[in-house]
């Protein structure tokens, strides 16, 4: 199939060769937020060395292949009928990875056994497009993080159509689980930034069993610890 060549600039060697196809849909392109994010890897913010990364809706596999010329260990994936343009975008850039890079398959929703343990960072794209998304990609989220899973979710703010609407549903479904931060513009690459293109820092909340469990732990080294000096303190179980 026909396609046509973007370039990406990197800071310490040659461009990445990504390959875009004209047509086959939204994942087919580079899109602005795309660019973003790997420019932001890119400033060192975030420890990519020998970690495990993983990124949801990657498209092209811009910013998963930035990752791994950063020295991540990087499973870029998307629905079947993207896996052969990611494939010829890691083999155009494998020259540049430090890391390594691999392309599977990964719907929304189903199934995510074969990608645990939990991955150090998740990475997302202008993955929030279409309604009917956003339950499958929370459930994904849900499934794939664990509590020290950093999800870095990259988006353009639209206001046309039905954008707003989707976009408030989808960060007021993400915080019933999750913990958000917005990362300030002037922490974004220099050049590749736009007011209107937003990188939120994202991970999960601690669960009532957790919080449960760690107070426990603490009522039973108290306890330990006051048998062992023989002293007995109101409010504390001997």
């Amino acid at each position: 199939m026909a396609g046509f060549v973007r370039e990406l600039e990197r800071r310490g060697g040659p461009a990445l060769r990504l390959e875009q196809r004209a047509a086959g849909g939204v994942g087919c392109v580079v899109w602005d937020a795309a660019l973003v994010l790997a420019k932001f890897l890119e400033t060192g913010a975030c420890p990519l060395a020998r970690r495990h990364v993983l990124e949801l809706g990657a498209g092209t596999g811009a910013v998963g292949i930035m990752a791994a010329t950063l020295g991540a260990d990087v499973t870029v994936t998307d629905l079947e009928e993207l896996q052969e343009l990611l494939m010829v975008n890691i083999e155009n850039n494998k020259h540049l990875v430090t890391g390594s890079v691999r392309a599977k398959v990964l719907k929304w929703g189903e199934d995510v056994t074969e990608f645990q343990p939990p991955p150090d960072y998740i990475l997302m794209a202008d993955c929030i497009y279409y309604e009917e998304s956003l339950e499958p990609l929370l459930k994904t989220l849900k499934d794939l993080t664990g509590p020290d899973t950093c999800v870095l979710c990259c988006y353009e703010q639209r206001t046309m159509g039905k954008n707003p609407e989707i976009e408030r549903k989808y960060f007021e479904l993400l915080q019933l689980d999750f913990e958000l931060e917005k990362i300030p513009l002037d922490k974004h690459d220099e050049e590749y930034r736009s007011e209107d293109i937003h990188i939120m820092n994202i991970h999960r909340k601690q669960t009532v069993s957790l919080l449960n469990w760690h107070s426990e732990c603490c009522q039973e080294s108290a306890e330990l610890l006051f048998t062992w000096h023989g002293v007995s303190v109101p409010g504390v179980k001997l």
